[in-house]
């Protein structure tokens, strides 16, 4: 009877109509089964449960073929029919469903893949690397130290070779001689500076001197009656002098100014642009130098990548060199004219307040400071305040 009942328990498993708590049931009756017909309705128990807890499609199963392989064409069927299902321009991924063993960890894994007109883009596994589109800030500083040094050293060995008589330098004749005429005046300029400070001190000094003594002499004429007038002639002709004196002060102080920001603004500004033209030239010629040496040795697979990179150092520096003798060439032109310009202003004034001065002739150098509207303080009298310019 036992036999016959496990028979119809296998056939009723089969058709999956056997339930599990019945099963379940028959394996609790105590007396009915024993030994190798219990183990037996375990196992069918076991496949009962298994039928009814995976999915009841043909994706799920996993058959084998004779050798022992995985037959996995039906799954890739499952697959290509869950495809079609889905419809077109959904922009969805395309999915792969793997279904493994019930003694693995895992029941179930889902790849994902890029959907590419139907073809599956097959992704390797492993860690991601993200690209680092940022550079590093100290790579950066590093590789412009890296050239700095290497121009630092082309260029000091340009200078050095050219000290020592060795080495060849690119020279512009016209350029260079008006260079040094320049260099030249500011030299002279600064020297006449020099002396007219000189002058402006000690005209200052006298001033001030004759201003005392004018006061003192009016003093005495107050107080000695006996000689009034000669002291009273004395004192007026001292201040009169120091009047006259901080007129031409003020026009000596405006000849100064001028002539300063000539010297120390003007020319200095197209000086410090021929430093830059001068180092120019040195880093010029020294890439100039260096692709020289390269072209007198040989030409292989190794030198023909240095010599394209010193070709293209030495175009970009060759044109940074001809910008800034350009730019030397005007503003040595616009200095030309400026100086010109203000040294014959400066010239006239100068010459017209010391002979008006000299000569007493008072209306004639206050013409002179009002033709160059030179506006003099008054001695003792603060400057105004914003209100009253206002």
């Amino acid at each position: 009877m036992i036999p016959q009942l496990l028979v119809l328990l296998n056939q009723a498993q089969k058709k999956s109509s056997l339930s599990l708590s019945v099963a379940w049931r028959f394996w609790r009756t105590p007396g009915i089964f024993q030994g190798v017909y219990k183990v037996k309705l375990f196992s069918i128990i076991l496949e009962s449960s298994m039928a009814q807890e995976s999915p009841k499609n043909s994706a799920a199963e996993i058959p084998v073929t004779s050798n022992g392989e995985v037959d996995d064409s039906r799954e890739h069927g499952f697959n290509r029919d869950l495809k079609r299902s889905l419809p077109a321009g959904l922009g969805l991924s395309e999915t792969q469903i793997t279904s493994h063993g019930f003694d693995s960890t895992k029941e179930g894994v889902i790849e994902a893949g890029a959907f590419q007109g139907g073809q599956r883009t097959q992704t390797k596994s492993g860690p991601v690397i993200l690209a680092d589109e940022i550079k590093n800030p100290a790579m950066e500083k590093l590789e412009l130290v890296r050239k700095w040094s290497l121009n630092t050293y082309k260029c000091t060995r340009q200078i050095i070779s050219e000290k020592l008589g060795r080495g060849s330098r690119t020279v512009d004749l016209e350029l260079e001689a008006q260079i040094d005429i320049l260099r030249d005046n500011k030299k002279k300029y600064e020297n006449i500076l020099r002396l007219a400070q000189t002058l402006s001190t000690q005209l200052f000094q006298m001033v001030h001197t004759q201003r005392q003594l004018g006061d003192a002499f009016a003093d005495l004429s107050l107080k000695s009656l006996e000689l009034h007038e000669e002291f009273g002639y004395n004192a007026d002709t001292q201040k009169l002098l120091a009047k006259n004196g901080e007129t031409l002060l003020g026009a000596i102080n405006f000849f100064i100014a001028s002539v300063n920001t000539l010297v120390n603004k003007t020319i200095e500004d197209t000086l410090m642009t021929v430093k830059q033209y001068e180092s120019a030239r040195i880093e010029y010629d020294a890439y100039r130098t260096d692709l020289e040496e390269l072209n007198l040795g040989p030409r292989d697979a190794n030198t023909l990548p240095k010599i394209e990179q010193s070709q293209h150092l030495f175009q970009a520096h060759k044109e940074k060199y001809d910008k800034m003798r350009n730019d030397v060439s005007i503003k040595l032109k616009f200095l030309e004219e400026n100086k010109v310009k203000v040294l014959h202003n400066q010239l006239v004034l100068f010459h017209n307040a010391i002979a008006a001065y000299f000569a007493g002739n008072q209306k004639q150098l206050e013409q002179t400071l009002k033709q160059f509207h030179i506006k003099l303080k008054t001695p003792g009298v603060d400057a105004p305040s914003w209100l009253e310019e206002q």
